[in-house]
């Protein structure tokens, strides 16, 4: 048997045909595995991919009530991944059980300064902040447990809800040449929360996806609203980080369109999925990004960052008498 093809029409066949590799000098096909590549290399070599610098310095505090949610996680890990990309950060570590201090491999046993004795005005933030093993541009002021006793101490004191505010004002900020910082509160709304909110100009909330994690939203965004109306009437939600996301369940899928759908631009794109290796990262004192760069925790913690970024770097600078 033989075939009678014509030179034409063997050339449009060949055009037709999907070809693994490009022709020189043509663009390579888009797949999932090169999406993943070009992910694991904005992790791998953060020198190659900067991110922008803010318009004006940003304080964020990252607030749940609910305990579990991700909060201190997604703290340090964002603080180190902006870091890393060439981001001056500072963490303050608000929660008396100073995990965030672990994870970013500073030292917070009794005796150490820390914002304990930065709240009570008898050291200088500067004095009490730490550079973190995660980056160079990673500052923490850490929590000791003396923090646990700071509510009471606070209560009696003037102008107790300002007391982190007042630390923060002046050239505290400027000593230290940060672009974000980061307060991490405990999984309460008590006196050291309140501090937290009435310090940042926005909130930064992780939801986790389970139908639990919204029911206690209602009681922080109250909250929030409280403090807004008295004590920090710049203070607003900016960023909404879904977090612990199982692709696998229903449930994740139905938590992620009622946040979106009521919280619209506010969420952030990237969804943090479950990740063991972002769990067991802390037991190593390090951040998932340092501990496994390349696994898909590490990663999307990443372009969390590049988002809130970007975001940062597209807002209206303020004037010059209330800039950096």
């Amino acid at each position: 048997m033989t075939f009678n093809v014509s030179q034409q029409e063997f050339s449009q066949h060949e055009r037709g045909v999907s070809r693994e590799t490009p022709e020189p000098g043509e663009a390579p096909a888009w797949t999932p595995i090169a999406e993943e590549a070009e992910r694991a290399s904005r992790v791998l070599h953060p020198d190659r991919h900067g991110m922008p610098r803010p318009a004006h310095r940003r304080i964020l505090t990252v607030a749940n009530q609910k305990g579990g949610v991700g909060k201190t996680t997604s703290t340090v890990n964002l603080a180190a991944a902006l870091a890393m990309h060439g981001v001056r950060v500072l963490v303050i570590d608000l929660d008396p059980q100073g995990n965030a201090s672990t994870a970013l491999d500073v030292k917070h046993e009794v005796g150490t300064p820390s914002v304990y004795e930065v709240l009570l005005g008898e050291i200088r933030l500067a004095q009490a902040a730490v550079v973190s093993t995660a980056s160079p541009n990673l500052l923490c002021v850490p929590a000791t447990i003396d923090l646990a006793g700071a509510e009471i101490e606070l209560v009696s004191m003037v102008a107790r809800e300002n007391r982190l505010k007042q630390t923060l004002s002046g050239g505290a900020l400027d000593e230290l040449g940060v672009d974000y910082v980061f307060v991490d509160c405990p999984p309460s709304l008590g006196l050291l929360t309140v501090n937290a909110l009435v310090a940042a100009a926005e909130v930064l909330i992780p939801i986790q996806c389970e139908y639990y994690a919204l029911e206690g939203l209602g009681q922080l965004l109250s909250n929030i609203d409280l403090v807004r109306s008295h004590l920090n009437t710049d203070l607003h939600i900016s960023t909404i980080l879904l977090t612990m996301y199982d692709g696998r369940t229903k449930l994740a899928d139905q938590v992620t369109s009622e946040v979106r759908q009521h919280f619209g631009p506010t969420v952030l794109r990237t969804v943090i999925p479950r990740s063991v290796k972002v769990s067991e990262a802390p037991g190593y004192s390090q951040t998932v990004l340092a501990y496994d760069p390349g696994s898909r925790g590490a990663m999307s913690y990443v372009d969390a960052a590049r988002e809130i970024a970007d975001r940062g770097a597209a807002m209206v600078a303020p004037d010059a008498s209330n800039g950096r």
